[in-house]
C-alpha cells in the first residue's frame, strides 16, 4: 500500500513539475511577429524597418520581415506564406488598395491582429493603421507653396496614379490648400512605375509662368531639381517624404522648405501596437504619425537623426 502511494506521489510530483516548465516555457516565448513591407531597400523603408526593430528590441518580440519585389501577387504569395507560419500578429503595408484583402481576412479568421503601416486599406478588419495622413500632408504642402505664392498664381502638382491612392490623396489636400489661398494649378499625373525625368522638361516649358511645384514623393521631386538646375530656373519645389538628400537640399540653400513624413515613428508605433494587440490591449483604429515641414532651422538636425539610424 505504502508503495502505490509512493508511485502516486511521484507521479504527481512530475506532473507538477511538468506544468510548472510549461507555464514558464509560454511565459518566456517571445511573441513572433511578422513583417511585409513594399520593400526596404530604400532610406525610406530602411527607416521604418530601424524603428520596427527597436520597438522589438524593446519589448522582446521575435520578427521576421519580408518584402515584395514590386509584383502585386508576389506580395500576396508572401501573406500566404506567413500564415501559414502562424504569426502572433502581421504588420503590413499594402501595394494595391484592393488585392490583399481576401487573404488578410483570413489572418482575422485565425485571430492574428493585422497592423497596417505607412499604407491604408478601406478594410474593418484592420486592428490599426499607423502612418501619415496623406490628406493632411497635401494640405500642409499646399499652405507651404501659398505662403511662396501670391494669390492667382499658378502651381505645378506632379504625382502618380497609383494602386494604393497615397499620391491621388496627397493631390486632394494640396487642391484644397491652393484652393483657399486663390492660387491656379495645373496636374499631372502619370503611371507608378514610369520615369517621369524625360517629360520634366516640356511640362516646364509647356507652363513657364508656374510660381511653385508640389511632387508627391522626393524621387519626383528630385528629378524635377535637376532639371530646374539645368536650366538655371528658380522654382520652390515641395516634396512629401523627406528623405536625406532633399533635406540636404535645403542645406545648400537649392530649395527653402519640404515635407516630411515620419517613417521612424511609423515603424516604431507599429511595433509597440503589435504587442499589445497581442496581449490583448486596446489599439487605436488610426494613429496619425504627423509630418513635419523641414526648414533651414531644422534641416541638420533631420539629416543627423536619419543618418544615424541608416548607419546603426
Amino acid at each position: 500500500m505504502k508503495k502505490k502511494w509512493f508511485i502516486l506521489l511521484i507521479c504527481l510530483v512530475f506532473l507538477g513539475g511538468l506544468c510548472s516548465y510549461i507555464i514558464i516555457e509560454k511565459k518566456q516565448k517571445k511573441p513572433k511577429i511578422a513583417v511585409v513591407l513594399k520593400g526596404t531597400k530604400s532610406d525610406y523603408w530602411k527607416i521604418i524597418v530601424a524603428g520596427i526593430e527597436r520597438a522589438f528590441d524593446n519589448y522582446g518580440v521575435e520578427g521576421k520581415f519580408l518584402a515584395s519585389d514590386n509584383t502585386k501577387m508576389n506580395q500576396i504569395d508572401i501573406l500566404k506564406k506567413v500564415l501559414k507560419e502562424k504569426p502572433d500578429a502581421l504588420i503590413f503595408s499594402p501595394e494595391d488598395a484592393k488585392l490583399p484583402i481576401p487573404i488578410l481576412k483570413e489572418y482575422e479568421k485565425h485571430n492574428i491582429p493585422v497592423l497596417l503601416v505607412d499604407t491604408n486599406l478601406d478594410w474593418s478588419g484592420k486592428t490599426s493603421f499607423i502612418g501619415t495622413n496623406n490628406d493632411l500632408l497635401g494640405q500642409k504642402a499646399g499652405e507651404l507653396l501659398s505662403s511662396m505664392s501670391q494669390p492667382n498664381d499658378k502651381i505645378l502638382i506632379i504625382g502618380y496614379i497609383s494602386n494604393d491612392y497615397v499620391s491621388e490623396d496627397r493631390i486632394q489636400g494640396a487642391k484644397k490648400a491652393l484652393n483657399n489661398a486663390g492660387i491656379h494649378m495645373v496636374i499631372k499625373q502619370f503611371e507608378l512605375n514610369k520615369d517621369i525625368a524625360p517629360v520634366i522638361p516640356e511640362i516646364l516649358q509647356a507652363n513657364s509662368k508656374v510660381k511653385g511645384i508640389f511632387a508627391t514623393d522626393d524621387g519626383a521631386a528630385l528629378k524635377i531639381m535637376k532639371v530646374l538646375e539645368e536650366k538655371n530656373l528658380n522654382i520652390p519645389v515641395v516634396g512629401a517624404d523627406g528623405i536625406i538628400k532633399m533635406v540636404k537640399k535645403i542645406e545648400n540653400g537649392t530649395i527653402r522648405a519640404t515635407i516630411a513624413q515620419n517613417p521612424y515613428d511609423m515603424g516604431y508605433i507599429s511595433g509597440e501596437n503589435a504587442l499589445k494587440a497581442i496581449k490583448g490591449e486596446q489599439v487605436k483604429k488610426e494613429i496619425d504619425s504627423d509630418v513635419d515641414i523641414i526648414t533651414i532651422d531644422n534641416a541638420q538636425s533631420k539629416r543627423t537623426f536619419l543618418e544615424n539610424l541608416l548607419e546603426n
